[in-house]
Order: structure tokens, then sequence, then C-alpha cells
């Protein structure tokens, strides 16, 4: 009887984990397992093989389905248009500003070099006959969008998804049992992905022990420095790229930018959710940086959805270290996909459980590097979630000023002469409704 008892109270207690624990768990049993069993640890890579496999699952249709919900949702009054045109913009912007950035310091610091992983043979050749930069853009538009998405072109699936949500809200009425249709299709796959998600820390498991017992423990090193290049990456991308915009476009003093995102950032790192910030960011952007009611409920929640910055960032710094590790040469046009399909595909990714790690899985698809560096990084995913998702939540704030500026929305006494906020306020304003990042 106290077996059974002792077993349901274990079993509680692992079922009541947050997801990154399980994952962290998973991780290091992983590399134990490894260690001790060598190259017999094999056996156990067609587990991870089966999650591996269930990323795949989801990245066309997440990614179609999640495009056209996001597009079809904005607002289409004329301030409202405008304001989402002005935010769009410079999210997309910034976004690709990230990734650069993010792509720059895995070039400098090259934190998968000397791995001497082995990749797989096809893998590789896909990566290395990487088409030129003038047929990629050529090939952005999709002769056939049904081969398309069966082929898994995301870059063409994602241009065909915006262009269809587009031409949904542009007929009105007669578009609306169709965007019924895709609302009810993205909420499945977000379930689909969040059941796929539970089984993560097991096929993080199986991968992370097949990865130590065939390249031993040197493997593990090369994290420390992944980890360093994230976090700097998003400090320099808020000390240069949001407070210069803040400057040098908006023409007010950085400072009381950074002082007034403290307790939204602090939040944002804690919980490592966007959504979960957004009444404190709203409140931060009111009474700490002048920004309208109105302004800050559609810019925020919008920022929310499409503004993945962190997320951008950390994507470059992951693939140039699957890359590496798995001595994998990408060209300029390999460079600017990973920079265009991290862009664009942060309009419809933002908010899915396991966002980064799908994100992640999209881009290593995109340029043919291989999968199996999901394993390596998925066990550090929590500690760079906390800093991307910081990022995030301080470039939906920059933005907000930056279009209450531009709008006549900014009260530039209350922006330059504030006391930060050190309380979230209890405020719903159908924003949490509006948003799940």
């Amino acid at each position: 009887m106290s077996i059974t008892t002792s077993s349901a109270q274990q079993g509680g207690l692992w079922s009541n984990l947050a997801l990154w624990k399980k994952i962290l768990i998973g991780m290091i049993a992983g590399i134990i397992v490894g260690a001790i069993m060598g190259p017999d640890a094999e056996m156990l890579k067609p587990i991870g093989t089966l999650f591996i496999n269930a990323i795949k699952m989801l990245i066309v249709p997440l990614v179609f389905c999640s495009l056209v919900v996001g597009v079809t949702a904005m607002q289409d009054s004329a301030k409202m248009g405008r304001m989402g045109l002005k935010s769009i913009v410079i999210y997309l912007m910034t976004t690709a500003v990230a990734i650069t950035i993010g792509l720059g310091l895995g070039t400098l610091l090259e934190p998968g070099a000397g791995l001497n992983m082995v990749a797989d043979a096809n893998a590789a050749a896909v990566a290395k006959e990487a088409p030129s930069l003038v047929s990629t853009i050529i090939n952005l538009i999709p002769k056939n969008p049904i081969e398309a998405l069966a082929g898994g072109k995301i870059l063409q699936i994602i241009v065909f998804a915006l262009g269809l949500g587009i031409a949904l809200n542009m007929i009105g009425e007669k578009g609306e049992p169709a965007v019924k249709i895709f609302n009810s299709l993205a909420e499945a796959m977000f379930k689909l992905t969040e059941l796929v998600m539970k089984f993560a820390p097991y096929g993080i498991f199986a991968l992370m022990a097949w990865v130590a017992g065939k390249y031993g423990m040197d493997v593990l090193l090369p994290l420390f420095k992944v980890i360093g290049a994230v976090y700097l990456g998003c400090v320099l991308h808020v000390l240069v790229v949001y407070t210069g915009a803040i400057s040098f476009i908006a023409g007010l003093p950085p400072m009381q930018y950074l002082k007034g995102i403290i307790n939204a950032q602090m939040m944002a790192f804690s919980s490592t959710s966007s959504s979960g910030t957004l009444p404190v960011s709203i409140r931060c952007a009111r009474e700490n940086l002048g920004v309208s009611k109105g302004t800050a409920s559609f810019v925020l929640p919008l920022g929310a959805t499409i503004n993945m910055d962190g997320t951008a960032l950390y994507q470059g710094v992951a693939a140039l270290f699957v890359a590496q590790a798995f001595g994998i040469d990408l060209s300029t046009a390999d460079y600017l996909t990973i920079i265009a399909t991290a862009t664009l595909a942060s309009v419809g990714t933002a908010g899915v459980p396991g966002a980064g790690l799908i994100m992640l899985s999209l881009v290593l698809t995109t340029v043919g590097l291989p999968m199996e560096g999901l394993a390596i990084i998925a066990g550090i995913d929590r500690i760079l979630d906390m800093a991307r998702t910081s990022v995030n939540v301080s470039g939906d704030l920059m933005v907000s000023v930056l279009i209450g500026k531009s709008e006549g929305e900014l009260d530039e006494s209350i922006y330059n002469a504030h006391e930060p906020v050190t309380e979230p306020e209890a405020e719903t304003d159908s924003i949490t409704a509006t948003r799940t990042a």
C-alpha cells in the first residue's frame, strides 16, 4: 500500500513540474545515461527521432494557420490601420536587425566550432546546395501553393499565407466563414503543439543520451558560449537598437525609456510570458512612458503577437551553432534566407508553447541544417527564454513610444518626469484576451 502511495506521489510531482524543468531533467538524465552507456546509447535514438518527426509534422500547418489568423485579426479602421502598419514595419525591421546581430555574434564567437558532429548526409547536401539569392527572391511566390505546402517550402508558405490573410480581410463579411475555419484550425494546431511538447522531455532525454554517448562530454562546453552569445546580443539590442530608436526617431531621452520599462522587463524575465506581462507593460507604457491608453492597448498586444526580436536573435546564434557543430558551411544566400524566414515567421509563431524550438526547427529546415541540433539547444531553452522574452517586451514598449509620438498620443511631461510603478495593476482591458504570447 505504501509503495503504491509513494509511486502516486512521485507521479503527481512529475506531472506538476513546469515543462522547462522536465526538459532540463530529461537533458541531465540523458547526459548521465549517455556517459554511462557510451556508444550503446544509440539504441535510444529512435525515441528522440519520433520527437523530431513530431516537431517536423507541426511546422507547415502551424505556420500557415497562425499567419492567416494573425493577419485577419488586425483592425481595419483608418487610425488603427495606420498605427498597425507603422507598428508592423517597425517590428519586422527590428526583428531583422536582431537576427542579424545573432548571426554576427554566432560568426564571431563560433560556439559550435570544434565539435565535429556528423550530420546526416542528405541534410548536409541540402545545406551546401543552397540556391542563389536571386533564385530565392524569384521563388518567394509559389507557382502552386498546394505543392509548396506539401513540399514544406517555408518562405513560399509564409508569402501565400500573408496574401491569403490580407485578401480575406479585404472581402469583409464574405471572408468571415473562412476566417472562422482558420481560427479553429489554428487553435487545434496550438493544442497539438502542446501535446507534442509534453513528449519533449523524453525525446530530449533520448537524443542527449545518444549525443553524449557518441560524442562524449565535450559537447556540453559550447552551450555556455551559446548562452553568453544570446545574452550579450540581447543587451546590445536593447541598449543600441531600442535606445537608438528612442533617441534618433522619437527625439526623446533614452534613459527615461530604460527606467520606465524595468518592471515589465522583470516580469518578462521571471515569467517568460509576453501575455502574462501585458498588464504590467500597459501600465508602464501609460504611467511611466506617457503613452495613451488607446495606443498602448493596441500596439502592445499587436507586438506580443508579431514582435519576436529576442527569439529571432536566439535563432541566429542557435542556427550558426548547429551549422558549426556539424561542420556545415553556410552561404550568403543561407544567411539571408535565415534572416527572411525568422523575420516573416515571427508574425505567426509567437505565443505557441515551445515557440522557440518550433521556430528554430523552422529555420533549420529552411536552410537544410540537421534537426538533431534541437536536442542540444532544448536543454538550455528556458535560460535563453528569459532573456529573449525580456527583449520582446522591451521592443513592444519601444514601439508604443514611437507610435505614440508619431500619432500625438504621447504625454511627454509624463515621459520626462515619472516615478516607475512598482506593483503590477490587475488590468485586463480585454488585453490578455487579445493575445496569448
